[in-house]
C-alpha cells in the first residue's frame, strides 16, 4: 500500500494488522483520483472512515489544503499517526478517535466545511444515504463538493441524496465506488406577498 501520485508519491503506507480493517487497495485508489481528478482542486478533505488514511493522505499529496481523519479503532487511530506523520503531514491534519456522527456534529460545530468526503464504512455498518443527509443537514459540504462513497458490490446506492446528485459509479471485483455532487439549493425567487 502506498502513496499513488503527488508530492508523496510511492511513499509506503502501513497497514492496519489483522483482517478487521479493509484498506483501499491502490487499485480502487488510483481509479477513484481518477474519476475525481478533473473536479479536485485542493481545498479541505474529509476522511470520515480513515482505517489507515490513505484516502485522506492521497488528496493531500494531491493538493488539499487540509484533511480531516475520523477513525473510532484504537489500533487504526494508531496506524493513521503513523502514517501522517511518516508523510511529515502533521501540520495539514486533523485526526479525531471518534464515531462518525459524533465527530460529524463536532466538525460542524466548529464551522468547518469540506470539498472532498471519503465515505469508505465497514461494509457490516453501512449507513451510507444516512451520513450523506447528515452532512448536509450540519451544513458540512462546501458548494461544488464532492462525494467519494466506497461500498459493497451488492448495495445500489440512491441516484439523489438530498442536494447530491450520483455523478459515477464503478465496481471493481467486490468493492463499488459510487461518487457524487453536492450542489447548494439555489434560491428561487420570492413571490411577491399580497398585501
Amino acid at each position: 500500500m502506498r502513496v499513488i501520485a503527488g508530492e508523496h508519491r510511492g511513499r509506503r503506507l502501513t497497514a492496519v494488522p489483522g483482517k478487521g480493517t479493509r484498506p483501499t487497495t491502490d487499485k480502487v485508489k488510483e481509479s477513484i483520483f481518477n474519476m475525481i481528478g478533473p473536479y479536485f482542486d485542493g481545498g479541505w478533505a474529509l476522511d470520515l472512515y480513515a482505517g489507515t488514511g490513505g484516502l485522506g493522505i492521497e488528496a493531500l499529496s494531491r493538493g488539499a489544503e487540509r484533511a480531516v481523519f475520523v477513525e473510532r479503532d484504537a489500533r487504526a487511530f494508531s496506524i493513521v499517526q503513523q502514517n501522517v506523520s511518516a508523510c511529515r503531514l502533521d501540520n495539514q491534519a486533523e485526526l479525531y478517535k471518534n464515531d462518525a456522527s459524533r465527530a460529524l456534529r463536532v466538525l460542524a460545530k466548529r464551522g468547518m466545511a469540506f470539498d472532498l468526503v471519503f465515505l469508505d464504512p465497514p461494509y457490516a455498518q453501512q449507513n451510507i444515504t444516512g451520513e450523506i443527509e447528515l452532512m448536509q443537514e450540519l451544513k458540512l459540504l462546501s458548494d461544488g463538493a464532492w462525494i467519494v462513497a466506497e461500498h459493497d458490490v451488492d448495495i445500489t446506492l440512491p441516484e439523489v441524496v438530498g442536494h447530491c446528485i450520483q455523478h459515477r459509479a464503478a465496481i471493481y471485483g467486490d468493492t463499488a465506488v459510487t461518487l457524487y455532487y453536492f450542489e447548494e439549493e439555489r434560491d428561487e425567487p420570492a413571490e411577491e406577498a399580497a398585501t
